[in-house]
């Protein structure tokens, strides 16, 4: 009886709305840089788009998704350059990605 207590209790954590996540195939990282190392590194997808998309599509920490970078390019420069390592992105990769994200982010 316990497992299934367990396995119930479990996939109602999953489901909650704590982790801020309104799609089903939202991920909440606990950081940038793994956001980040998961969309680069392991997807593939180029520097600035793995910005852009944890920028805006999961939520980090404990920020709700599409908060995280703020409002403006300079407060997203400003919290990509201190939430990934340097060697991750380059500065000119850093201001392509919060230009795009300012623009595809929406209301």
């Amino acid at each position: 009886m316990r497992a299934p207590c367990i396995a119930l209790f479990a996939s109602l954590c999953a489901c909650s709305s704590s982790n801020n996540c309104p799609a089903a195939d939202c991920t909440a990282f606990p950081t940038f840089q793994g956001c980040f190392d998961d969309h680069h590194g392991v997807e593939g997808f180029s520097v600035s788009r793995a910005i852009e998309i944890c920028c805006i599509d999961h939520p980090i920490g404990m920020a709700k998704m599409n908060t995280v970078c703020g409002d403006t390019a300079a407060t997203c420069q400003t919290y990509v350059q201190m939430n990934l390592t340097p060697a991750s992105a380059s500065t000119a990769e850093v201001m392509q990605a919060c230009t795009d994200y300012v623009h595809d982010r929406g209301p």
